[in-house]
């Protein structure tokens, strides 16, 4: 199945909060994901498996070294990001 998330991590007692960020996107960026980032949020696009996947992981690796809160809304029926890709 083919969803959307609109994901949004937020860095606890971080000076620079957007290292973490950053490093949450690139273990989240995958040939089979679409990534849209945005000021406030960061849009993906992709297959249900794929995205819970990497989701899991690159929020267990940013954890393991930043407190972080990260909220989600996922959604099957919201339009494509990036769909030139």
């Amino acid at each position: 199945m083919k969803i959307q998330a609109e994901i949004s991590l937020y860095p606890l007692c971080e000076n620079e909060y957007s290292r973490p960020i950053k490093q949450f996107i690139r273990f989240l960026d995958n040939n089979n994901l679409n990534i849209k980032t945005g000021p406030m949020s960061t849009l993906v696009a992709g297959d249900s498996q794929v995205l819970f996947e990497k989701l899991q992981q690159a929020f267990e690796q940013i954890a393991d070294e930043y407190k972080v809160v990260m909220t989600a809304k996922i959604s099957n029926v919201c339009p494509k990001v990036n769909q030139d890709k």
